[in-house]
């Protein structure tokens, strides 16, 4: 069974416990990656998180329900995980932009999400560049801000800290550049759940070291780590882009590998 069969039997999985509460350790017994894993490639590859999904789809056969059973509005509240008719008023309206008590009369138009499956489509074969590596613990070195995360087009945020850098910052930096990859990188960490666009993340701007650094400079620590490096060449930010799409789309599935968090 291949990564996208068991992504999809999990997913067959949280379906069919949307009225019960879902077991995050089956999930990862048929998925066969860790929760973290599971959420992330998720998100990726369907644009929302999961936990966002579940909570459409609950409330999608929460209206189904009503319109075509005598169930009573708090039962339906209660069978889909909402403790209260009163939580359970905010997000049907918020989602369907009905009360329950107007879907349940009928004739009022509603929302629905269907249930997801995921398959991998093939487009031209283009091959991808990568290889393994096994790295000892080091720093990234430099700048550090919390930034919106933006999937398309220059991110005018992180653009603002490159221009931030002046020659003596560059020189500082560039002097700590001491394990490979050498010179200024950038680096992204602690996204908002689901990376989805309109989330958030770390983004740095500095160096790779296992030197002593100045202390105005901000440090992301990481550990001794296999990395999966991908070479791609092409016009930024477009081709950078490019290249996370294809390795959560058809890297992941097929590799074997999990992303560790972070």
């Amino acid at each position: 069974m291949d990564a996208l069969q068991r992504l999809n039997q999990a997913l067959t999985y949280i379906e069919e416990n949307l009225a019960d509460e879902i077991d995050f350790d089956q999930v990862e017994q048929l998925a066969l990656c860790s929760e973290y894993h599971f959420r992330r490639m998720f998100s990726f590859l369907a644009g929302v998180s999961l936990s966002e999904y579940i909570r459409r789809r609950r409330l999608t056969l929460a209206a189904f329900e009503l319109i075509h059973s005598e169930a009573l509005v708090i039962d339906v509240a209660l069978k889909y995980g909402y403790s209260s008719p009163d939580s359970f008023t905010r997000a049907f309206q918020g989602l369907h932009g009905v009360t329950p008590t107007e879907a349940k009369i009928g004739g009022r138009p509603l929302k629905a999400y269907p249930r997801m499956t995921f398959q991998l489509t093939i487009n031209g074969g283009s091959e991808m560049n990568y290889r393994i590596e096994e790295k000892e613990a080091f720093n990234i070195v430099g700048l550090m801000k919390r930034v919106p995360l933006i999937y398309e087009g220059v991110n005018p945020e992180i653009s603002a800290m490159w221009q931030s850098l002046d020659e003596e910052t560059i020189t500082t930096l560039k002097s700590l550049s001491n394990i490979e990859p050498r010179g200024l990188i950038s680096a992204s960490t602690n996204f908002t759940e689901g990376r989805l666009e309109g989330g958030e993340l770390d983004h740095y701007i500095g160096v790779v070291t296992v030197a002593t650094y100045p202390k105005h400079f901000a440090r992301l620590e990481v550990s001794a780590r296999t990395w999966a490096v991908f070479e791609s060449v092409g016009p930024f930010p477009e081709t950078l882009q490019n290249i996370w799409g294809r390795i959560y789309a058809e890297w992941f599935p097929s590799s074997g590998y999990e992303q560790t968090q972070g």
